[in-house]
């Protein structure tokens, strides 16, 4: 996983990823969280003020889907971490996990919309789903 800064250098930041995939930034983007399709985990990193990350670490397991490792995440207000592997797993800021989101066909990836951005929608192969939550997402800049 690459940083590149505002003068353009890029520079190696974490380098043992089988299959980096998804990644999101928590509320107060000090924690990045980037999950392992092929290790089928979620790590965490503590953003450092210079760009650079510490203290990485497993933050969700998500060995027990067998079929799909895990693809897309978005983070909600209150810094849950929504993760699209099978069913689309739901995880509150300290890693535990809440429980999940179920849907006919297996997620791909996720986003928060609507007008009040309280809708999760999910994407599958031949369809999108929405979910209707109690929580804002995190708005992601255009």
């Amino acid at each position: 996983m690459y940083r590149i800064a505002p003068d353009g250098a890029l520079t190696l930041l974490v380098g043992d990823f089988e299959k980096p995939n998804g990644l999101a930034f928590s509320p107060d983007e000090k924690v990045l969280y980037v999950d392992d399709t092929d290790r089928k985990h979620v790590r965490a990193f503590d953003v450092q003020p210079d760009g650079t990350l510490a203290n990485g670490r497993v933050f969700a397991d998500l060995s027990a889907e067998q079929r799909h490792g895990p693809d897309g995440m978005k983070v909600d207000v209150d810094g849950n971490l929504y993760v699209t592997s099978g069913v689309t797993w739901i995880f509150d800021s300290t890693g535990k996990h809440l429980g999940d989101i179920v849907t006919p066909e297996s997620p791909a990836n996720c986003a928060f919309g609507g007008p009040d951005n309280k809708t999760l929608f999910i994407t599958a192969c031949t369809s999108v789903y929405r979910v209707k939550l109690k929580v804002q997402g995190v708005k992601v800049l255009d």
